[in-house]
């Protein structure tokens, strides 16, 4: 008979196991050297076990939307501010409702707090609205009292061009609140992407301007088509401190989507008069920040629209397009600021744009994630911020860890006592599965901000019996067939089909419980089964590619292949006579007894 060819695999075995052996334990390495290369060594934790932050949201009424607090807007609060949190690679954070109004986050330790509390709480109210004019964001100077054309006053100032208002008619309107581009007249009455409803009579500002008013009365809120309040307001508001900003947003956001408005940019570096919104942000389907290495722009934030929010998009953009500076640009206005105010050269059709302008990596992912989802149903406000001890979860860490040291002595002992020296390949499968169990978390934590709860480490413990379970049923069916009279060469072989199928199927049954937990819970319930599904799917790796290699290298050596009585495959002790001669049928065992 032919000897069989060189590398030939045997049947169910592996040909070649030192090279598998081989390849897991260079990706061992690969994980360990990329833990160390992080510069994170630990994995993260949970805010029970970590500590961290807990601040409580109030709800309050939207103007105008007495009975907007219900529980279906607080759930889809709850939804919404959950997903944000963990855009921000925030994992195991818990959002919950707490009696009517109210809404308890709680962010784990390691977590920027302020960042989290202003994602949680942001409305995210966007629109695109075009820009009529614009200023410096700093406060204009104060008018002089004599508005006359002839004033004397006006004369002596240096910086004021008196000498071009006096060729115009009294009537005409100034632009001098408006450095950039053509007056709010002219704007409201030229941009067709403004509603008609925005636009002011000449009568109407020719008699306004012929009006003394006084300088320390209150800023009325300007009503559609009021251009000289709007001027007025832009002259008086002062972007410079966040103070003045925080109120600019919040009296912008409060409008009416059909009325013009007066915004801050969020850096205070410019003041816009804006007309009325074109295209809502509920147009906005998707936003996601990118790194544009083509124009160089940095980091900008891609929005892909709806349908109709595409259409409406490219209809007001062709509008813009024909228009002059600053009026051919729409402001990307967010709760009431100016996020960016791109201009426009043609029209942008396709449902997809970008903002750009000075963002950070950081600054880019948060509008991203804000925006991708959804506005909030409601205003909050926190009422309360706290931080979590983990002092309680501390101490049910160590009981647990305890409680875990304590069952793998035990698990130790008993593969010792029974397996004797197979016991050897059952710990170093072990240890084997805790390194990548250990180092996945790690990477895991650095990469999607998955932390280690209370119940995520209980997985874990649950995962040793598991793993063991899997070397005991291939020992088992490799004594088998010893005890069925083959050697030990042979039973290896034989009996890892056998042992493949039983570990796969309970593996799967266990995955599958792990699934199915995940999907059905919320909470730290998910951290319990993400831990238990990934270290069932590393036991499968490790059997494959570690348990079964070595038992077949050891299989070639003395020690094992000998039977000695502490190797756990000793024939004696597991019942077997020998066969008398290679040609008879292996005796049946013949009252088998354990080692």
């Amino acid at each position: 008979m032919a000897a069989p060819k060189k590398g030939r695999r045997s049947p169910g075995g592996q040909g070649r196991p030192g090279r598998v052996l081989a390849l897991i334990l260079i990706a061992m390495v690969a994980l360990i050297g990329g833990m160390f290369a992080s510069g994170d060594t630990t994995p993260r934790l949970g805010i029970d076990l970590a500590g961290g932050t807990s601040f409580t949201l109030e709800a309050k009424n939207e103007p105008g939307k007495p009975n907007a607090i219900n529980k279906t807007n607080m759930d889809t609060a709850v939804g919404i501010m959950d997903r944000r949190v963990n855009g921000l690679g925030v994992s195991e954070s818990e959002v919950q409702t707490q009696g009517a109004k109210h809404i308890i986050v709680n962010i784990p330790k390691g977590t920027n707090a302020k960042q989290a509390r202003q994602q949680v709480g942001t409305t995210a109210k966007l629109g695109f609205r075009p820009v009529l004019t614009s200023a410096p964001g700093v406060k204009s100077p104060e008018p002089k009292p004599s508005a006359s054309v002839g004033d004397k006053d006006k004369a002596k100032d240096k910086d004021d061009k008196s000498k071009d208002d006096k060729t115009k008619p009294s009537g005409s309107p100034s632009a001098s609140a408006s450095p950039q581009g053509r007056a709010v007249t002219d704007a409201l009455k030229a941009n067709p992407a403004v509603d008609p409803s925005a636009s002011a009579s000449a009568k109407d500002d020719k008699a306004g301007s012929d009006k003394k008013k006084d300088p320390k009365a209150p800023t009325p809120t300007p009503a559609p088509g009021d251009v000289a309040a709007l001027q007025k307001q832009l002259a008086a508001l002062d972007c410079s401190t966040p103070a003045s900003r925080a109120k600019a947003s919040e009296a912008a956001a409060a409008a009416k989507a059909s009325d013009p408005i007066v915004a801050c940019k969020t850096d205070g570096s410019a003041k816009e008069i804006l007309g009325p919104v074109a295209v809502e942000g509920t147009g906005v389907d998707k936003a996601s920040a990118v790194i544009d290495t083509q124009q160089g722009k940095g980091w900008i934030v891609q929005l892909k629209f709806t349908k109709d929010g595409a259409k409406k998009f490219a209809d007001v953009t062709g509008k813009l397009a024909t228009q002059q500076p600053p009026q051919n640009q729409f402001a990307i206005v967010l709760d009431g600021e100016v996020v960016s105010d791109p201009s426009v050269t043609s029209s942008i059709a396709g449902g997809q744009a970008e903002i750009s302008g000075g963002f950070t990596q950081e600054s880019s992912r948060d509008l991203a994630n804000v925006l991708s989802y959804g506005a909030l149903p409601l205003s909050f406000d926190v009422v309360n911020e706290t931080t979590v001890s983990p002092a309680l979860g501390g101490e049910q860490l160590r009981a647990g860890l305890i409680a875990g040291a304590i069952g793998l002595i035990l698990v130790v002992i008993y593969l010792v006592a029974y397996y004797r020296g197979l016991a050897l390949v059952a710990l170093a499968s072990l240890l084997v599965s805790a390194i990548l169990t250990y180092t996945i978390m790690v990477l895991l934590g650095i990469a999607l901000g998955f932390a280690l709860n209370l119940p995520a480490v209980c997985g874990a413990i649950v995962a040793i019996g598991i793993t063991a379970d899997s070397f005991i049923v291939y020992f088992e069916r490799i004594r088998d067939e010893i005890r069925e009279g083959r050697s030990l060469r042979p039973a290896v072989e034989r009996g890892w089909p056998r042992a493949r199928r039983t570990i796969l199927v309970s593996d799967f049954v266990s995955f599958l419980a792990a699934a199915v937990l995940f999907v059905v819970t919320v909470g730290k319930v998910q951290g319990f089964a993400f831990t238990l599904g990934l270290t069932t799917l590393l036991d499968v790796v490790v059997v494959f590619f570690f348990t079964k290699p070595l038992m077949t290298i050891l299989a070639r050596r003395k020690f094992f292949a000998s039977g000695h009585p502490w190797s756990g495959l000793d024939p004696k002790r597991l019942g077997v006579k020998p066969p008398l001669r290679a040609s008879r049928r292996p005796a049946a065992p013949v009252d088998p007894k354990e080692a």
